[in-house]
């Protein structure tokens, strides 16, 4: 009787560790899952923090300018035809004086200066000046043919505020170049009386600048205005013609009209050119 109650004593103690290991072993699983569940949330969060990230930074566009039209100067002392310097500066000869210039592909100009003596009588004066200014393209100041209008108006305001200068007067012209103002003033001298005529032209990034002027020395008279504004005329005629030619385009197309770029133009690349220069004045 003790046996059998012993037994069951036994049998009800071993019921019971079985349920504590069977009680603890399904508690492994919830804790599993638990844990699974906790790793996948942190993983998703990486996914969608991934995904909110660009991918890689869009890389900023290179700032462009458009390539100047022209990129030579003729010859400066070649600019002007044998014959207009026969009839603007008679005892010029046939070379004229080449200015200095660092960079000649920007910057040219050529000068020529005659006198004529007769005697007793006096002598005739005459001084001619071309001076040439290239711009190219730069992406911090803008296009050629924009610094160039911008050098052309500068170069305008000057001639007519020359110091000195008298009964200024001043007129657009057509058919020179893109643009064109012509200039005259007079302006006295112990040498005599000067009469100035001064034409700036702007052909594509190109900007010509003559100055003519002649004068009666030694009481010769004083020249006629009117004939000398009409050969500086047709002098700034001539060297915007050296200019398209010289950058391969067709001097013979419509006056005023925007000339073609060149091949060699249309391959220049962008730089600066700063330096500007202000013409001579005789005397």
């Amino acid at each position: 009787m003790q046996r059998r109650a012993q037994r069951a004593d036994q049998r009800t103690l071993r019921a019971s560790r079985l349920s504590r290991v069977l009680a603890g072993a399904a508690a492994v699983p919830v804790m599993l899952i638990a844990a699974g569940c906790s790793s996948d949330s942190g993983a998703g969060a990486d996914a969608e923090q991934a995904s909110a990230s660009p991918a890689s930074a869009t890389a900023s566009p290179t700032p462009t300018v458009q390539a100047a039209a022209y990129a030579k100067l003729p010859e400066p002392c070649s600019v002007l035809s044998k014959k207009t310097l026969e009839e603007l500066v008679p005892e010029a000869g046939a070379s004229g004086k080449e200015s200095t210039s660092d960079d000649v592909s920007l910057r040219a100009g050529c000068s020529w200066d005659s006198l004529d003596n007769n005697g007793v009588r006096g002598s005739q004066f005459r001084w001619l000046n071309v001076s040439l200014l290239r711009f190219e393209s730069d992406v911090t100041r803008g296009t050629g043919e924009q610094r160039a209008q911008e050098y052309y108006a500068k170069q305008v305001a000057e001639a007519k505020s020359a110091e000195g200068a008298q009964n200024t007067g001043a007129e657009p012209l057509t058919g020179t170049g893109d643009q064109a103002t012509a200039v005259r003033y007079d302006l006295k001298k112990k040498e005599g009386a000067f009469k100035q005529q001064t034409v700036v032209a702007r052909v594509e990034n190109v900007v010509v600048t003559l100055d003519y002027n002649g004068a009666g020395l030694a009481g010769d008279s004083t020249p006629d205005a009117d004939e000398l504004m009409k050969a500086a005329r047709q002098a700034a005629d001539e060297a915007v013609a050296a200019v398209t030619e010289a950058n391969g385009t067709d001097a013979s197309a419509a006056p005023g009209s925007t000339a073609a770029p060149s091949a060699s133009a249309a391959k220049s690349a962008a730089a600066a050119a700063t330096s500007s220069g202000t013409p001579l004045k005789a005397g």
